[in-house]
């Protein structure tokens, strides 16, 4: 469904659809998701959507979704679609990856 747009109005904000993929209830994991969830409120409140997918409950995942690490986090949209793995808890790296880029940025680059 397309998004409707008023008149000199402001852009619909996107939605953000994430999937994260963990192997095991690790503690390192956990307070990962923990500072995910948290940068996603203050910056994505209302917006967003996580997706946890344990790959030890679930090891066919990691071959299916093509996951060689954990923790990785897949953002599905908004477009494009990216991968983050690795060290995660740089939640300033995170955001910053997590941003579309402006319309008005890629005419100019």
């Amino acid at each position: 469904m397309a998004k409707k747009r008023l008149k000199n109005g402001p852009e619909p904000e996107e939605f953000y659809n994430l999937l994260f993929y963990v192997s095991g209830q690790k503690s390192g994991s956990n307070k990962v998701l923990k500072s995910l969830r948290e940068l996603c409120e203050a910056h994505l409140a209302g917006r967003y959507k996580i997706e946890i997918i344990d790959l030890a409950e679930q090891p066919e995942r990691a071959q299916q979704d093509r996951i060689l690490a954990t923790p990785t986090l897949v953002k599905l949209s908004p477009a494009p679609q990216k991968r983050l793995f690795g060290d995660l808890s740089d939640q300033q790296k995170v955001l910053e990856w997590l941003e579309p880029a402006k319309a008005g940025q890629r005419s100019q680059e």
